[in-house]
């Protein structure tokens, strides 16, 4: 639902959850093939609409911080305490960006951020993508000011998401976080994911997702705070 840009937190709570029960490795796995499957069915609705000039800049950042993540989660893989306490506060980053936001938003003044300040934002994307799926307080920081319109808004994260997503399929390869097993349980989920793509962009055009919104944010915090205080 998420990926179609109903409940904006809703997609990062997938792999939070997931670290409850599995190592962060194997939910982080899990979690990407099923993300590119949405991507596929999102990229073809918004395939017209999307800005190109920021999808550009965050693309090329993106590379930058996919590969210092793989170099982080190479060095702490065997620490599980260490990578459920960084994705537990990357889902507690995520919604303080959302609150604060929703603050300041109707004060900021629409303008053209940088390039350079897409590059770096594409970066830090790039980075907290690659360890939890958690990029989009980055990316929202640099396509936000420009005051697009809803749809095109959506458009270009989407767009700039598929493309970092295949972007990471490489490094996590080489960290060796797919097995296969996994590949049993992604064909199970799979048809869900795409139910819910189909379903938010339902939503999307008919509701507000303020209380939905809410209610993810809501488990983001309690998921983020068990994992940072129990690892």
């Amino acid at each position: 639902m998420a990926k179609a840009g109903f409940g904006g937190g809703a997609g990062v709570l997938g792999t939070p959850l997931m670290a409850l029960t599995i190592p962060v490795a194997e939910a982080v796995a899990l979690m990407l093939p099923l993300l590119i499957a949405c991507d596929i069915f999102s990229v073809w609705h918004y395939r017209t609409r999307f800005h190109r000039r920021s999808v550009g800049l965050l693309l090329a950042g993106s590379v930058l911080g996919v590969g210092v993540g793989t170099v982080f989660f190479g060095f702490f893989i065997g620490n599980q305490r260490v990578l459920a306490v960084g994705v537990g506060a990357l889902a507690l980053l995520f919604v303080a960006f959302r609150v604060g936001h929703g603050f300041i938003s109707g004060k900021l003044e629409a303008r053209r951020p940088s390039a350079i300040e897409g590059v770096l934002m594409g970066a830090a994307s790039g980075f907290g993508s690659t360890l939890a799926h958690a990029g989009g307080p980055p990316a929202a920081m640099y396509v936000l000011p420009q005051k697009l319109p809803r749809d095109l808004f959506v458009g270009t994260t989407v767009t700039f998401f598929a493309g970092l997503n295949l972007i990471k399929v490489a490094p996590y390869y080489g960290l060796g976080l797919w097995k296969t097993g996994d590949v049993v349980t992604i064909l199970m989920l799979a048809p869900l994911s795409l139910v819910g793509v189909r379903l938010g962009i339902f939503l999307n055009r008919r509701f507000t997702d303020s209380w939905f919104t809410r209610i993810i944010y809501a488990l983001l915090v309690a998921t983020g705070l068990k994992l940072v205080l129990l690892g």
